[in-house]
């Protein structure tokens, strides 16, 4: 795919109407990548003007704050706010609830104020506005679908009904699980956990979490963040299920099921 770099857009004395921030895991994990690109596709079948940074783009800090190393945040994050406003950045679409969460919340203190939105609220915008049109037998039309709401997108900043807009916008059934929106459970992953080892205890969180969305009977599990995806379908995976149950995230459904 080619996608345009900021660098190349002002270059061209072009200006991109979105910066797409694709994030360490949409960046790096092979699995997130499907994310990222199924995101791109919808943004190029529309002809949204967006560029993303590429090389220039460095981790947000999330996990080194979250960790307890305020100094690396801090250098990370002091970098990251040069080069978006060395480009006049104003407007940042994330797929990762994660940098979704530093960059709308814990940049502004450090001099990095922008309007940040994440995939979800994104696509609910466009699915409303028309742009976005479903064929009526796509892949998903007789599956049920559950869908398991991020920690830092749902709790923390209060997004629970856009993902579920998109998914209802595929008119197949909506099945909750029995701990979900602000009672939901952790993927087990946020908090800088999916990168230490388990703690002691008796069950993984992932295992517990993918045991509730398969006693929902779903054949799909939506997930809205490349952490949480990885956590399900590891879930998945541990119960010999992969076969039978996907796990992807709403821009792949909705990626699969455009006109």
């Amino acid at each position: 795919m080619k996608i345009n770099t900021m660098a190349e857009m002002m270059a061209n004395n072009e200006t991109p109407d979105i910066l797409f921030w694709v994030g360490c895991a949409g960046s790096f994990d092979a699995r997130a990548q499907k994310i990222t690109k199924a995101f791109a596709t919808i943004l190029n079948k529309l002809s949204i003007k967006y560029a993303i940074l590429g090389k220039e783009e460095a981790c947000t800090g999330d996990p080194a704050r979250r960790s307890g190393n305020e100094f690396l945040f801090q250098m990370m994050a002091y970098n990251n706010i040069q080069i978006l406003n060395g480009y006049g950045i104003k407007k940042i679409v994330t797929t990762c609830p994660h940098c979704y969460n530093t960059l709308k919340n814990e940049y502004p203190e450090l001099g990095g104020t922008y309007e940040v939105v994440h995939h979800a609220t994104f696509l609910e915008q466009l699915i409303e506005e028309g742009r976005i049109v479903l064929k009526e037998d796509h892949p998903f039309s007789e599956k049920n679908i559950s869908y398991h709401d991020s920690c830092y997108l749902g709790r923390s900043n209060n997004i629970y009904d856009a993902p579920r807009k998109v998914l209802e916008a595929l008119k197949t059934e909506l099945v909750e699980m029995k701990r979900c929106r602000s009672n939901g459970l952790c993927c087990g992953a946020g908090g800088a956990q999916m990168f230490k080892e388990d703690e002691k205890g008796n069950k993984r969180i992932n295992i517990e979490r993918t045991e509730e969305a398969l006693e929902t009977g779903a054949k799909v599990i939506a997930a809205a963040c490349p952490f949480c995806n990885t956590m399900l379908l590891d879930g998945v995976k541990n119960k010999e299920k992969e076969n039978e149950v996907a796990v992807l995230d709403i821009a792949e459904l909705i990626e699969q099921s455009m006109i």
